[in-house]
């Protein structure tokens, strides 16, 4: 037997409400929400073809009120990844020389441009680095799980490009 307050409202719904409520004052946001002035709708994303940054960028805009464009033209931002290169060095060996870890880098450089060229936001680039344990196991394996790390790197990078465009465009 189920016990409902007044008005069809269980004991469940007024917790929701609070724990909704509460949320929404600590400036929590779900992901998706992404804030960039409407006056500068639409955005047009400039990278390299197949750029994982320019990928993980449109998945995280998806569903945002920010509006991207394909054509360069219409856009009144322009968001350009200017480089993006990953690479690895040996972090560690062991007395017979085999490496125990790598240190895994991702580098991204970006800008922003309004229209007519005027920059918004002036060229910044950002570091995003990992260690990666390379034990005696099998090679493949090892190499599926460093281009996850990979692909990690590309959408911590397009969130904290994100977040560094909202910041500087208050």
């Amino acid at each position: 037997m189920s016990r409902s307050m007044p008005g069809g409202r269980g004991p469940w719904m007024v917790l929701l409400t609070a724990a909704l409520l509460a949320l929404a004052g600590c400036g929590f946001q779900l992901r998706g929400s992404v804030e960039i002035p409407p006056t500068l709708n639409p955005l047009y994303i400039q990278a390299d073809a197949g750029s994982p940054v320019r990928r993980a960028l449109l998945d995280l805009l998806a569903g945002s009120d920010v509006e991207v464009t394909r054509n360069a033209t219409e856009a009144r931002m322009v968001l350009r990844i200017l480089a993006e290169t990953s690479s690895s060095r040996v972090a560690a060996v062991d007395i017979n020389g085999k490496t125990l870890a790598y240190e895994l880098h991702y580098m991204v450089q970006f800008d922003a441009l309004g229209e007519a060229g005027v920059q918004l936001v002036a060229p910044q680039g950002m570091d995003l680095v990992r260690t990666f344990d390379n034990p005696d196991v099998e090679v493949l394996g090892k190499r599926l799980e460093q281009d996850l790390i990979f692909e990690d790197f590309a959408t911590e990078a397009a969130d904290r490009i994100l977040t560094r465009l909202r910041v500087a465009l208050r």
